[in-house]
């Protein structure tokens, strides 16, 4: 008995123990690698077609880059309007939510066309300048230096180019009209260095041409002319940022960053720039140390620019519980509700009959009318028709009955009459034989009063001086 127990007892721990050591040996999921930072072949290769720009114009590139949905919704705008650039294009979007150097940038419908066709290289240059601003900057220097030294960056009657010890500065000529400049990065900078990272590169813009003078791999448009004043962004080469150095007329600070910036121009200080996330949109960041950086502490569930998840990221599933309202919440808000659900509808059948609205608009007083309102008023006028009338004391009573009237003239009774209307009076009520004499003993006093000319105070005598006057007049009550 005991050698079959045993049996069945090696039987059973035998592939328990298999199965453990089969799990052991499989190795743990790996942790998702943290992006690379980029090379310098990359920085080159991403940086090379705009490192000849103006530093101003340069500077509000790269903000701009970091915000890639609103440069997209930016040059869908000025792709529709193509009418307008310089100040007046900016003019026209000065009212939009978009970063302030998504907004200058609609002065260059160019440069908005390239970001746009080339949504890969944006994107690349945004997170280069987020995640390395330093070595981004160090990289244009490099870039100029070689363009220089090729002989095609040199002063002209579009840009003004000098040195600052180690550091090449291009202005524009004259501040208020800005050249773009196209160039072939394989031209201007010589050979290139790079052969497994060629420069990115587009096709020559229409109506641009070689001015004299300038390196044939430079080519130049119309100048685009702005207000004085119109960047707000600028180098500091020596520390290898971008400061705000001004708040030009589209610039409407409303989040906090931009705030920030305009606090600090306006006490006499150049502001380092700072990216915005509030103007990020739902755009991924690719280093997760940046996104820590601009919005600690937050889960980031944001997919992938152009609607792509990251390989490899699984996203939790997102569950809402319905919010319920308590019941007599729902019932209060029940009315509200329909009259809304009417309107809704009354809306719909204009749109779709082409109608306007002051054909089916109903009265002001139907359309607002609130039930417990017109509840109330009801009750308060059936309140106030149940409610007795009331009659005055006998005491205040009998004097009003026992005065005179006031004599009118004939002529003038109809005008009285109308203006004040007659008042119903009631019948008395009974009264017994004491009272009544005394009544016309009263009466009989007052005519004398008035007769003799005394008031009415003076005539009131004693009620035995009445009864005797009653006994003298030859009345004499009954009992």
């Amino acid at each position: 008995m005991r050698k079959l127990f045993r049996t069945w007892l090696l039987g059973l721990l035998v592939p328990m123990l298999a199965a453990g050591l089969a799990l052991a040996q499989v190795p743990p999921p790996a942790a998702a690698a943290p992006a690379r930072a980029f090379t310098q072949q990359e920085l080159d290769q991403i940086l090379a077609p705009i490192a000849l720009y103006p530093d101003a114009l340069l500077s509000q590139i790269l903000m701009a880059s970091t915000y890639p949905f609103e440069v997209i919704e930016a040059a869908r705008w000025s792709k529709a309007h193509p009418e307008l650039q310089g100040d007046s294009a900016v003019q026209a979007v000065e009212q939009q939510a978009w970063d302030p150097s998504v907004k200058s940038l609609v002065a260059f419908p160019r440069v908005l066309a390239m970001m746009d066709e080339r949504l890969d290289w944006m994107r690349q240059l945004g997170d280069a300048f987020l995640e390395q601003e330093p070595h981004v900057m160090d990289t244009v220097q490099s870039l100029r230096q070689r363009a220089m030294s090729a002989g095609n960056l040199g002063s002209n009657d579009a840009t003004l180019v000098s040195r600052q010890g180690q550091t090449i500065v291009v202005t524009p000529a004259s501040p208020q009209v800005v050249y773009v400049p196209y160039y072939d990065p394989l031209v201007v900078y010589g050979n290139w260095w790079w052969p497994a990272y060629p420069p990115v590169r587009w096709a020559p813009w229409p109506g641009y041409y070689v001015r004299p003078g300038v390196s044939v791999g430079v080519v130049w448009g119309g100048g685009v002319r702005l207000s004085v004043g119109f960047f707000f962004g600028a180098f500091d080469w020596p520390q290898r940022r971008v400061h705000v150095v001004r708040v030009p007329y589209y610039y409407r600070p409303v989040t906090v960053v931009e705030h920030r910036h305009v606090e600090a121009v306006r006490r006499g200080s150049p502001a380092v720039w700072r990216h915005d996330a509030a103007h990020r949109r739902s755009v991924a960041y690719r280093n997760e140390a940046v996104r820590q950086r601009y919005e600690p502490g937050r889960n980031d569930a944001r997919r992938e620019f152009g609607g792509h998840r990251e390989p490899g990221r699984v996203e939790p599933e997102r569950t809402r519980t319905p919010v319920q309202a308590r019941p007599e919440t729902r019932e209060r808000a029940a009315p509200a509700i329909e009259r809304r659900e009417e309107r809704r509808d009354e809306r719909r059948d204009v749109r779709r009959d082409g109608r306007g609205a002051a054909d089916v608009r109903a009265p002001r007083a139907e359309r607002e009318q609130i039930p417990p309102r017109v509840e109330m008023r009801e009750r308060a006028r059936s309140i106030e028709r149940a409610r007795p009338p009331v009659e005055a004391r006998s005491e205040i009573r009998e004097p009003a009955r026992s005065v005179a009237p006031r004599a009118v003239p004939r002529q003038d009774r109809p005008a009285l009459e109308a203006r004040s209307p007659r008042i119903e009076q009631r019948p008395r009520p009974p009264m017994d034989a004491r009272s009544e004499t005394r009544e016309r003993s009263r009466g009989a006093e007052r005519r004398d009063s008035r007769r003799d000319g005394r008031d009415d105070g003076g005539a009131r005598a004693p009620q035995g001086r009445h009864e005797r006057s009653a006994f003298a007049s030859g009345l004499r009550p009954q009992r």
